[in-house]
């Protein structure tokens, strides 16, 4: 006599944007199946394998999460970013839903900052050029001269959890900081808050550490680029939107900054061909800033965390 199989239960599906997650996050999400998107998930393969699985949570590593990849999630209760921005989440239809949108906030603050400091230093001090002239066979010690940034203004749009640690090394280092953040209701020791365009103006190292808004897009333009200092630097290791691309190009160009050193873009991946990658001044990296293997565990279990406080607060 043949036994008899119970039917099995159908187990909840959480979608990663992605093709892989720390495995400390693995383990928060067992009583889960995780499906994997891959890499460079469109928005077409997307909706495909929401209309195939239907998670009742996406955890956002790449791509963008579009109306379009909500509406065909008819479980979906929470979208959860692996990182801090929730810009390439589309949070009017994700609120339509009743979806709740979650960032894995302060995560990757310490490799942000870290990465922040990596580019302003090499700004200041030439790095890759010098290395690239040593390389050649130069030796420029009698005609190189770096900036010293003790007693400079170290200005910060932003400060939050990434801000606030690059405001401290700036202190550290004897550098005057001021910051501007309209969701700041004090600041660090040390720290003056100032209007935006007192920011912009009176910085020596202009560092972005905000989300990208409606209201704040093309911040850094022709217009505010024009009131910054002589041979100021621009850092920007939150998103490429903050700054249009062509404005500061030719800022660069024209000298009338000293360097810029950019890990976002307003398109990525980044195009070739890219003005930026014809311009000697400017260092890029391919927004690399929070991708530590520390800051991979944090921000992926901090992301599964986040899926497991929404489905368990609706359970």
């Amino acid at each position: 006599m043949s036994a008899i199989l119970a039917p099995q239960t159908r187990r909840d599906v959480v979608l990663v944007t992605g093709s892989d997650l720390a495995e400390q996050a693995v383990a928060l999400l067992s009583g889960f199946d995780i499906v994997y998107a891959g890499k460079t998930p469109d928005e077409d393969c997307l909706v495909d394998l929401c209309r195939q699985h239907e998670p009742v949570a996406i955890i956002v590593r790449y791509g963008r999460i579009t109306a379009r990849v909500i509406d065909a999630s008819p479980r979906l209760r929470v979208i959860s970013k692996h990182g801090t921005g929730i810009d390439t989440i589309d949070k009017d239809a994700a609120a339509a839903r009743g979806i709740a949108v979650k960032a894995a906030v302060g995560a990757n603050a310490p490799a942000v900052a870290e990465h922040t400091w990596a580019l302003i230093l090499a700004c200041a001090k030439d790095v890759p050029t010098l290395d690239r002239r040593m390389h050649d066979g130069h030796w420029d010690k009698a005609t190189h001269k770096s900036l010293e940034l003790r007693g400079r203004t170290l200005g910060l749009v932003g400060l939050g959890a990434i801000g606030a640690r690059v405001a401290a090394v700036g202190r550290a280092m004897d550098m005057r900081v001021i910051a501007n953040d309209p969701f700041a209701t004090a600041a660090p020791d040390g720290v003056e808050l100032l209007p935006l365009a007192d920011v912009i103006a009176q910085a020596d190292v202009l560092s972005l550490h905000c989300p990208l808004t409606q209201d704040n897009a093309n911040m850094l333009n022709a217009a505010s680029l024009a009131t910054m200092r002589p041979g100021a630097i621009v850092v920007n290791t939150a998103r490429g939107g903050l700054i249009d691309e062509a404005a500061l190009a030719a800022a660069l160009t024209s000298g009338a900054l000293r360097a810029a050193g950019l890990d976002s873009f307003q398109v990525e991946p980044f195009a070739a061909g890219h003005p930026f990658t014809g311009i000697p001044n400017v260092i890029l990296s391919p927004h690399i800033g929070g991708v530590t293997s520390d800051a991979y565990v944090g921000m992926g279990t901090a992301a599964a965390r986040n899926v497991l406080a929404v489905l368990q607060q609706d359970a």
